[in-house]
């Protein structure tokens, strides 16, 4: 979660009220997330060059990115690319579903366009954190 939060500061946070950046703070750091991915309800992928993490992507519900972050010094790498890749061939044989979603940070709705996903909903803000909701058809 250092890496979500680092990045997080970085490039999206900008972008969000201090009630937005405190949110997402102590989702990040909180321990019932832990827990959480230690029951199976998140799953987390990561991109690692030695012992480097250099990104990470956690799927909730089978089907809902909810977080992907990059380090920053290797953002336009292909790192978050090729993680959607593999969790999307990921979703389509183990999970045996045809779509992803996400709610995207102002920060990361052109990523996401790129790769195909189309806004389901306008930008929405709740507890302080702006997002558009999105979807990927596999």
């Amino acid at each position: 979660m250092k890496l979500a939060w680092e990045t997080f500061a970085k490039f999206d946070a900008p972008d969000y009220s201090e009630e937005g950046i405190k949110n997402f703070h102590n989702f990040v750091t909180d321990d019932n997330l832990h827990k959480m991915f230690v029951a199976g309800h998140y799953q987390l992928f990561v991109a690692t060059c030695g012992d480097q993490c250099l990104g990470m992507l956690t799927v909730r519900e089978k089907t809902h990115i909810s977080l992907l972050f990059v380090d920053g010094d290797c953002h336009c790498n292909g790192i978050g690319s090729a993680l959607i890749k593999f969790v999307s061939d990921y979703v389509l044989t183990e999970e045996g579903l045809d779509k992803l979603t996400v709610n995207s940070s102002p920060y990361a709705i052109g990523f996401y366009h790129r790769l195909g996903f189309r806004d389901t909903h306008e930008e929405t803000v709740a507890d302080g954190i702006k997002f558009t909701p999105m979807e990927l058809r596999l």
